[in-house]
């Protein structure tokens, strides 16, 4: 049986988890840099590390099943995330964000990114607690998701305006120049925003976007309102240096779409069999009502989730391996011929 953690363990928790995503943010305003790959892969480490070991207070302070809905959840979320990077990389390049300024950037992002998922998970937990047939709702939602993110036009993303940056283009005073990451500049006595204001509410706007397929795809695994706010704070720390650690390398994860739209489609289908077997169906002779539907455990999620993203990152990999040695083949063969027409000419012979 599930047993209720202390509330004052989750205020203890949320409150320590908030302060170490502030420090982390902090660094990107106090010591603007670009991350080295050691320094970026230590911070990322180091943050997965720390989720595993709160799982481990969670199963001591409350039992197994609060520790394989975080560790779930918390897997959903950062794949998920590792997915919004995708965007952040076509809206820096769009803008040509210097690299230096980047990481402002990525602060912004991961704060509003952070409000707007504390608003989304209010509101679901109190739509899952009035509505039981929400979870209808939720599960359609996550497969239609799951079906654009596999098939949809995902390099689209990022690439456009959208509505608000549209309209801030054309109702404010927008300069050319980033001017050390500022978002106002005075220039001839005149007040002009920087395009780092443009870059931020492009990322807003896309965090507001991922913010609608997350919360519901965790809610599919946990209904507590505190794993799932836990969940999608760890998920967003380390955030800021994984961007610098993969960087372009994202682009090349061919792949990747694919493992997530899996758990999109598993978490989708999980939900539904949740709401149908909340909908109990009383027996035709009377007697108490029985739920006909299954349902998907805990660690039985926790499982697919894992291997539907390794399975994706190998297979993406593995293909980059493959493209690579074939490009490096080819480009023997054609020294090769080149080398060789060379020699015939200089025999007075060209091969045939």
């Amino acid at each position: 049986m599930q047993t209720a953690l202390p509330l004052w363990f989750e205020i203890t928790s949320i409150v320590v988890l908030c302060v170490v995503l502030a420090a982390d943010l902090t660094l990107a305003v106090k010591r603007p840099h670009v991350p080295k790959p050691l320094e970026a892969a230590l911070f990322v480490g180091g943050y997965a590390l720390l989720a595993v070991v709160f799982a481990g207070i969670l199963f001591w302070m409350g039992d197994g099943e609060h520790a394989g809905q975080f560790l779930a959840g918390w897997l959903t979320e950062y794949s998920l995330s590792i997915d919004n990077l995708f965007v952040f990389v076509v809206i820096m390049t769009r803008f040509a964000v210097p690299v230096r300024f980047q990481q402002e950037a990525l602060f912004a992002g991961i704060i509003i990114a952070l409000i707007l998922r504390a608003v989304f998970i209010v509101i679901g937990a109190q739509l899952i607690e009035n509505f039981s047939w929400i979870f209808y709702l939720f599960g359609a939602f996550l497969l239609y998701t799951a079906y654009t993110q596999a098939f949809g036009h995902h390099d689209d993303e990022g690439q456009k305006d959208n509505w608000l940056t549209r309209f801030a283009r054309k109702h404010l005073k927008v300069s050319d120049r980033f001017n050390e990451g500022k978002l106002r500049v005075t220039v001839d006595g005149k007040r002009f925003f920087t395009p780092m204001l443009l870059v931020i509410l492009a990322l807003g706007t896309t965090d507001l976007l991922f913010a609608l397929d997350s919360i519901p795809a965790i809610f599919g695994i946990t209904q507590s309102p505190f794993i799932v706010f836990a969940a999608n704070v760890f998920a967003l720390m380390g955030l800021r240096q994984l961007y610098f650690l993969l960087g372009h390398l994202l682009q090349r994860l061919q792949y990747l779409k694919y493992g997530i739209a899996a758990i999109l489609v598993f978490i989708g289908v999980k939900l539904v069999l949740h709401a149908l077997h909340e909908n109990q169906v009383p027996f035709i002779n009377g007697g108490e009502p029985v739920s006909w539907a299954p349902e998907i455990g805990t660690w039985a999620s926790l499982g697919f989730i894992a291997a539907a993203m390794v399975v994706a990152t190998m297979a993406s990999l593995t293909k980059m391996w493959i493209d690579r040695r074939a490009g490096r083949l080819l480009a023997e063969q054609e020294t090769r011929q080149e080398n060789a027409i060379s020699e015939a000419d200089a025999g007075g012979e060209r091969p045939h």
